[in-house]
């Protein structure tokens, strides 16, 4: 508390501080100190004035060894200098909490007989304390009468360092807490002069200006999340056991409260008010809630709160990046994006971004050039935007990625209706491994677009990002990823009025479903995008979805009904001339006659294939039927040729990054050579196959390759 100063003292022992100017928790002795205001009598101190370690303290083993490490006079830069730490992170996280835990633990192991000093700066209040105001403080708790405390600030700071040095030379070393810095002016002038003494700083901001050791402090792991809820509910009420009594419901509550221990103790407190409620009763209302935020408050303590003295010290630029930022899809983000989100702005977003960082309002993503905000600072941010801003962020961003997955879709889509290259822009990609290393770093994002497809000013967009994700998607194998981004298309289409983009989206979803095995599903969805197409005259479309019909009849063993349907197909594509069409009924088509024992049939078809795939310049297309026409050799008896295709296959597969397909072929020339009595062979090719599995992330297959191979008996 602030106010006029009365130097009281009442009797020997008792000291009068009710009119003191102290910042933060004080506790005084009397001292009587030989010193050139000696003459005036004793005057208070405050050199054990640490604040308790709060009761819920948990979760920071890693980090409180690190700040044990730093506070160490053993350690071999200890006598040389004053050894500054600054922890730091978003508000929230812990820091003064482990600040303190730090200390009170090397007070007990001896290290500071000097005695510890607190101020708590308020950094980020209305009125923060100025590094004068904390220095008079301080003073005041080295037992400096205030009479005597020089006017000029310099002098001020010289007395500090004087006193501090008679305290080191007379009693050992001091450990000063300051906590709650906003900057590094407000730390630098109580710096000690001499050695051996230790400065242990918390901040809302990284504090590199000080040279110090930096402790950044970031959310806490869900085990230890858990364990502070455990231990607050506890400390309430030692019988309270309803955290170890439902661990699933605990760990959601964990997550919904973002890790933070603020959050995770008012969560705590919510419970602790309400004995009968059961976890997750509380997971459900956070889940709920309009706004998590919001309910994060438990009178005493509110999230937006402490939110919001950071926010307000923000300048506009920096304020206005962070509610833009909390708009983006996804989780993390690059800096393309973000400068694209920006518009056209003085400062750059990498400067903004380095401030928000500096700031812990915005975190390094998974590696150097990405940001992530942390899940309750993107709620708060993103609830400060207006209207006009989530309008304009949303059509940026949709711009950028849809640009950039044309651009990509150019280099992965090996189709005939693939982006020609003149209709790019400006390219982004030097080549196809450019493009797909774009296109992995940002699918996350790229499939969260999609999900703006209900809004109306930028449905159409996404409808068009939808088509263009289609073969990156299916070449990765992100089946599930591609299912949502299908059923996203086709509520953009519903939504535009698209009937023809609805009816493609329906069928692209039956193609989704169908890969991740859900056959029946994807049947019907094939029937829908039929109807829709003959609903609008689009013949050739609906001979489309008819073919996946088939194909996938083929999947459940229904081999007549599909060869009859994929029969029908192939005829009117034969006569509207749609070569790329006929060719992929014709790879199709070939697999159902080889399964049925018809293989003669089944490789003079896919050959067909072959030719067309080429004369439509489909290269990636053409291997997958030189895969099946390998298949269909052998079946014929033909290994050596079976071979010869299947090899030429593989070489396309792994020039275009076709993991899978590599996979797949690798393992059809393991059971070729295994065939034709060559072992050896068979086992190497099932080993490579198991290799490209793992790489293609399909760990059922490479398991199912790597027992074929153990099978076969060494020579």
């Amino acid at each position: 508390m602030h106010g006029e100063h009365s130097d009281h003292i009442s009797g020997d022992d008792h000291i009068d501080f009710r009119d003191a100017v102290f910042i933060g928790p004080v506790t005084g002795k009397t001292e009587h100190h030989h010193s050139h205001h000696h003459h005036h009598g004793a005057a208070p101190t405050a050199l054990e004035s640490l604040p308790a370690t709060p009761s819920g303290f948990t979760g920071r083993e890693p980090e409180l060894r690190v700040l044990l490490d730093a506070l160490d006079p053993r350690a071999p830069d200890a006598s040389t200098a004053v050894l500054v730490t600054a922890v730091s992170g978003l508000g929230g996280v812990g820091k003064t909490a482990l600040a303190l835990a730090a200390a009170h633990e090397a007070r007990a192991r001896g290290w500071f007989p000097g005695g510890a000093l607190f101020v708590d700066l308020h950094g980020y209040e209305d009125t923060p304390a100025t590094a004068d105001l904390a220095l008079q403080a301080l003073l005041r708790a080295l037992g400096v009468a205030p009479a005597h405390l020089p006017a000029d600030a310099e002098e001020r700071g010289a007395l500090y360092r004087t006193e501090l040095a008679g305290i080191a030379r007379n009693r050992g070393s001091l450990l000063l807490l300051a906590d709650n810095a906003s900057s590094a002016d407000q730390v630098r002038p109580l710096l000690p002069g001499c050695s051996g003494h230790r400065v242990l700083a918390t901040s809302r901001h990284r504090l590199p200006a000080l040279g110090a050791r930096l402790l950044p402090l970031g959310e806490l792991p869900v085990e230890a999340a858990v364990g502070l809820l455990d231990r607050a509910l506890r400390g309430a009420d030692p019988a309270d056991t309803r955290i170890a009594d439902d661990p699933q419901s605990a760990a959601l509550l964990a997550e919904l409260c973002g890790r933070l221990p603020l959050a995770l103790n008012i969560a705590a407190a919510l419970l602790s008010t309400d004995p009968g409620a059961p976890v997750h009763e509380l997971v459900t209302e956070l889940t709920e809630a309009q706004s998590r935020i919001d309910c994060l408050n438990d009178g005493e303590r509110s999230v937006r709160l402490t939110f919001d003295l950071s926010y307000r010290r923000l300048p506009e630029a920096e304020a206005r990046l962070l509610r833009l930022f909390a708009l983006l899809p996804g989780t993390e983000s690059g800096l393309a994006v973000v400068e694209a989100l920006q518009g056209k702005r003085n400062r750059t977003a990498r400067g903004l971004l380095a401030a928000l960082e500096r700031a812990h309002l915005v975190e390094r993503g998974s590696r150097r050039g990405r940001w992530r905000l942390h899940d309750l600072v993107r709620e708060y941010a993103a609830g400060k935007a207006t209207a006009k801003e989530r309008e304009a962020a949303r059509a940026r961003v949709m711009s950028f990625y849809l640009e950039r997955a044309r651009a990509a879709d150019a280099y992965v889509s090996t189709s005939p209706d693939r982006p020609p290259s003149w209709s790019i822009r400006i390219n982004p990609f030097r080549d196809r491994e450019e493009a797909l290393a774009w296109l992995d770093e940002e699918r996350q994002n790229l499939v969260a677009a999609t999900r703006w497809a209900t809004d109306p000013r930028v449905a159409a967009d996404v409808l068009r990002l939808a088509h263009r994700l289609f073969e990156y998607l299916r070449l990765r194998r992100y089946f599930d990823d591609d299912v949502a981004v299908n059923r996203a298309a086709q509520t953009a289409a519903r939504r535009t009025g698209n009937k023809c983009g609805e009816a493609e989206a329906c069928n692209r979803t039956g193609t989704s479903l169908r890969n991740t095995g859900r056959v029946w599903e994807a049947i019907e969805a094939h029937d829908q995008a039929s109807r829709l197409f003959l609903a609008i005259g689009h013949d050739r479309g609906a001979a489309q979805a008819a073919c996946n019909v088939g194909t996938t009849l083929g999947d459940v063993g229904r081999f007549d009904d599909s060869i009859r349907v994929l029969t029908e197909a192939l005829g009117f594509f034969q006569r509207s001339g749609y070569r790329h069409d006929e060719a992929g009924v014709r790879t199709n088509l070939a697999v159902i006659l080889r399964k049925c024992g018809r293989a003669k049939e089944a490789a003079e078809t896919v050959r067909r294939a072959i030719d067309l795939y080429r004369e439509t310049g489909d290269q990636l297309r053409e291997s997958y039927a030189r895969h099946g026409y390998g298949l269909a050799l052998d079946a014929c008896g033909k290994s050596r040729e079976a071979v010869a295709a299947c090899l030429d296959a593989l070489a396309v597969a792994e020039e275009y990054g076709d993991r899978h397909g590599a996979a797949k072929t690798l393992y059809a020339l393991g059971l070729i050579h295994d065939g034709a009595g060559e072992p050896e062979r068979a086992r190497s090719y099932w080993l490579r196959a198991a290799e490209a599995y793992d790489g293609a992330g399909d760990a059922r297959n490479a398991a199912r390759a790597r027992r074929v191979a153990g099978m076969v008996p060494r020579c």
